[in-house]
């Protein structure tokens, strides 16, 4: 994959109205007023955060990897294998684990896929110290297929729940209803997830207005993007939003100096990631820079499969492949990239370094064990 790629969410056809339908009342009547970013001047005080039912010596905040969703033959979802990334994260010392989210390719997946595969990673998370934020969004914008989500999560044991925006919609009020709705459904911690122009009065807003939402990943471009609206974010919100960067994570030690509280890679090398993060905020920052350079170091040998770096850890049995994401309802969606691992089905797709040699299995073992073994903690 290339490392220089974005996610990108593009409006499409989605018409407003149809979204509008799947909504309740209250709110929403605000909403059909007018259309524009929320204004967070108003003198409304936060909402007071909700307490973390069961939460325990987890924490939100750290290196919360995207999951990858991996298959087997008869393109069937390997649960075996998704399961395997949460052993690998709580091995590795990694703080949080995400599914299924842009990187997972969830769009891709069914209700039951969805299911058996949240049901799977909180088996397997169980007893173990990574948060397990699990994702609720609905191709189509269905509220009562999001309740599902949210609901199934919390009663399987999860952390938190996370939710991108319902597709094509980019009137703010209808998204600060949608966000205060999903807020609702469970006790869970709620992350949301920005993109495109949902704007820092929207976050602000979301923050105030729904007492579950105290992190947001942050990947909106609006307002010149995460690295230049974070301060405001922090400010506007007495530092009590915790902002999560995507994107790749490529510009990790910018993100930490700014004050992001986490950050979401994907899982191949999360677990030295967290090692950067952990070093940064033990006061040992040129060792946490050093750190962060061997990934970069690490993506710049060639280009991979999207499975291959966890096929070659072990974590992924080598047959497994994956599934082409297709487009959510009104909203066209590309996928994160990815330390060591392109897009497409095992053996596809782009790597770490465009232009650079194709690695094969044992060139990526060898480079895994001449550079980076002393510093696998998974």
């Amino acid at each position: 994959m290339n490392p220089n790629s974005q996610p990108s969410v593009r409006s499409t056809a989605f018409p407003r109205r149809d979204f509008l339908q799947y909504l309740g009342a209250g709110t929403l009547g605000l909403a059909l007023t007018g259309i524009g970013s929320v204004r967070a001047a108003e003198p409304s005080a936060p909402a007071k955060a909700a307490p973390i039912p069961g939460h325990g010596r987890k924490q939100l905040r750290g290196l919360f990897p995207i999951g990858s969703t991996p298959f087997m033959e008869g393109d069937k979802l390997d649960v075996e294998s998704l399961a395997a990334q949460v052993s690998f994260c709580n091995r590795g010392g990694v703080h949080g684990f995400v599914w299924p989210q842009i990187a997972s390719g969830w769009t891709t997946l069914t209700e039951a896929e969805r299911m058996a595969g949240t049901e799977a990673i909180l088996a397997a998370g169980r007893g173990g110290a990574t948060t397990l934020v699990v994702g609720v969004q609905s191709k189509t914008g269905d509220m009562k297929e999001v309740e599902r989500y949210a609901r199934h999560a919390a009663e399987n044991g999860a952390d938190a729940i996370v939710s991108l925006p319902p597709p094509g919609v980019s009137d703010e009020k209808v998204l600060l209803d949608y966000y205060q709705q999903v807020g609702k459904m469970t006790a869970l911690p709620l992350f949301v997830q920005t993109q495109e122009n949902m704007s820092v009065d929207l976050v602000v807003e979301i923050f105030k207005t729904v007492p579950t939402v105290r992190q947001v990943k942050d990947e909106a471009a609006a307002g010149g993007g995460p690295l230049q609206r974070i301060a405001e974010i922090r400010r506007r919100t007495n530092d009590e939003m915790k902002v999560f960067s995507g994107q790749g994570v490529r510009t990790m030690i910018n993100e930490m100096e700014l004050g992001f509280s986490g950050h979401c890679p994907v899982v191949a090398l999360a677990d030295v990631y967290a090692a950067a993060f952990d070093l940064w905020h033990a006061g040992r920052r040129q060792e946490a820079f050093d750190m962060f350079g061997r990934i970069l170091a690490f993506n710049s040998l060639g280009t991979t499969g999207r499975d291959s770096v966890l096929i070659a850890r072990g974590v992924f049995k080598p047959t497994v492949t994956s599934r082409n994401a297709p487009p959510a309802m009104g909203v066209e969606v590309a996928g994160e990239p990815a330390a060591g691992g392109g897009r497409g089905r095992r053996g596809g797709g782009g790597g770490a370094a465009p232009g650079g040699p194709r690695l094969d299995d044992k060139g990526i073992r060898d480079a895994l064990n001449n550079y980076l073994k002393p510093y696998l903690r998974a």
